[in-house]
């Protein structure tokens, strides 16, 4: 069963670059190792034919992967978020309970997370914890170490 994704713009504009990479330039340059490996004899004794084969499949495998996420990836107006809770791409400003730390995050899909930019995925125990969350609102989410309590201060879209 497949899984649909939300993207920004930005992010779907690198997904798609980076299946173009994998089709365009990666997948002849797979072929070309596997010719060059061919051309040296014979097969059945010839390790570097078997390690170029076993690239292009496991290459094959994830320019599958990366059109299937593709195919269900669906681009997000961010203008039309509704702020009144945490959902996909909006902005969320929470406050740990147990420390008082505050925080920013954007939610966002899973390619697209990067903590040192303040992205975290909707499918990580924290994003999923805050989804549908209001201002006000305190999510508790169980993490390997127990329950963190999170505070929602603030929802936008940036």
């Amino acid at each position: 069963m497949s899984k649909v994704s939300y993207y920004t713009a930005e992010g779907l504009k690198k997904l798609r670059d980076e299946v173009d990479q994998l089709r365009d330039v990666e997948r002849p340059k797979a072929s070309n190792a596997i010719a060059e490996a061919r051309d040296k004899g014979d097969l059945s004794e010839n390790a570097e034919y078997d390690a170029a084969k076993e690239a292009q499949g496991m290459l094959e495998m994830r320019i599958a992967k990366m059109e299937e996420v593709l195919a269900n990836a669906r681009l997000i107006d961010e203008s039309q978020l509704d702020l009144s809770k945490v959902l996909v791409h909006s902005t969320v400003k929470i406050k740990n309970q147990n420390n008082g730390m505050e925080m920013t995050y954007k939610l966002v899909a899973q390619s697209e997370a990067d903590l040192k930019t303040g992205k975290i995925s909707v499918d990580s125990p924290i994003g999923h914890g805050l989804l549908g969350k209001k201002v006000g609102e305190v999510a508790e989410i169980k993490v390997p170490n127990g329950v963190l309590k999170f505070e929602i201060l603030e929802i936008s879209r940036h």
